[in-house]
């Protein structure tokens, strides 16, 4: 058995435990920041922000110094004591490092690109080592000095629920004793646009399952789990992948991949579709991406299990989606708290979706197994199950 000895998440819904419990059950609606310097043109859109957050000053790190890893420094002062307990009583070299990303420091190097247009020079402080896929996980190895398996996944949308699944093969194996796994992505003005350029941002706040979405809303987001052999309340039970290649941004409307990956970390976990008290959507609130896993889930779950996408909350955080909405799991399933509602503030749900079981009335859940999806661009498919340790 693998467990999740600690988590921790920054995110729009907070940079602490307690601002984190206190936003996911509040009723209110302003969880996105309109902004109109993101996008081509001055479009204004609603993005999912990080803001008043104490982020870490790592510019001894100059090869690292990105604001995707500032968010993982952060994240380490929140896990600091189990940090040094697994540093203490392991070898650094039985401790790996497994992050997700979609960006990177893309965002520097936009910065970068825009002072050399301005002054014809480059600045001493960018290197191009801040846009590298490998980054995060380099430089986390570093900033803790462990030197066990080190590297990032990126599949999109799905990288950092990929990174659960492959940090829990490095320990399986016995390559580890102990992975920290996580992921971070932040605002970038290339991918935003580029969904722009396919119609996928939607000019409000986004609609998961809702008449009428019209697109995603965008956000930043890190997080970081502990896991290991070392038995703890929330276990990594079920893990469950496909990659279904139908098209390069659409997704197969059958929902054959995403039903696969449901099936597999079912499988994996031993537990039969009633054993799940929760299942945090992927719900990007496209029009393809909601049917598809409406459907899917339908197909599997009928509308038993309650279910929502908290993206309306977060924004879509890309390559940290999966770590974001899996430590928001570990939120609910340690804190008892009441399940995320699907928003209905400002569309109605669309009837025309098949019924998955989408959350309108408070409620808390009644098994304590809970997963979490994540369907990527490419048919990059993953689904993670979490549970309370019996």
């Amino acid at each position: 058995m693998i467990y999740i000895n600690c988590y921790a998440s920054v995110s729009a819904l907070g940079a602490t435990k307690e601002k984190i419990i206190s936003t996911l059950t509040s009723d209110h609606g302003n969880y996105l920041t309109a902004r109109s310097d993101m996008i081509n043109g001055g479009k204004t859109a609603y993005f999912g922000c990080v803001n008043n957050c104490p982020l870490p000053d790592i510019s001894d790190y100059r090869e690292h110094n990105t604001r995707n890893n500032r968010f993982l420094a952060y994240l380490c002062t929140r896990l600091e004591d189990k940090l040094a307990y697994f540093k203490d009583k392991y070898p650094k070299e039985r401790i790996g490092v497994v992050m997700g990303t979609s960006t990177s420091g893309l965002s520097e190097s936009e910065e970068e690109i825009k002072n050399y247009k301005k002054t014809n020079t480059r600045s001493e402080d960018y290197y191009y080592s801040f846009q590298e896929f490998g980054d995060p996980a380099m430089f986390l190895s570093e900033y803790l000095k462990v030197t066990g398996p080190s590297y990032t996944i990126s599949t999109a949308c799905s990288s950092s629920s990929r990174v659960l699944i492959s940090a829990h093969r490095l320990i399986e194996s016995g390559l580890c004793d102990v992975v920290i796994a996580g992921g971070a992505d932040t605002l970038s003005t290339v991918p935003i646009n580029g969904f722009n350029s396919m119609g996928l941002i939607s000019p409000t706040q986004c609609t998961p399952f809702c008449k009428g979405r019209d697109g995603i809303s965008i956000g930043e987001a890190g997080g970081l789990m502990i896991l290991s052999k070392e038995k703890s309340s929330l276990s990594l039970l079920g893990l469950g992948e496909s990659s279904d290649a139908y098209h390069v941004s659409s997704p197969d409307p059958s929902g054959e991949g995403a039903i696969s990956a449901m099936n597999m970390a079912l499988s994996g976990a031993g537990l039969s579709p009633s054993d799940i008290g929760y299942i945090n959507l992927h719900g990007t609130a496209t029009k393809l991406n909601d049917a598809m896993e409406a459907k899917a889930v339908a197909s599997i779950f009928s509308n038993k299990v309650p279910c929502s996408s908290t993206k309306y909350m977060t924004g879509h955080t890309l390559g940290a989606a999966g770590i974001l909405e899996s430590c928001i799991l570990c939120y609910i399933l340690e804190n008892d708290l009441t399940l995320p509602l699907q928003s209905t503030e400002y569309r109605e749900l669309d009837s025309e979706l098949d019924d998955c079981g989408l959350i309108l009335n408070s409620k808390k859940a009644s098994k304590p197994f809970m997963m979490s999806n994540s369907f990527a661009f490419g048919g990059n498919n993953a689904s993670v199950i979490i549970g309370l340790t019996k």
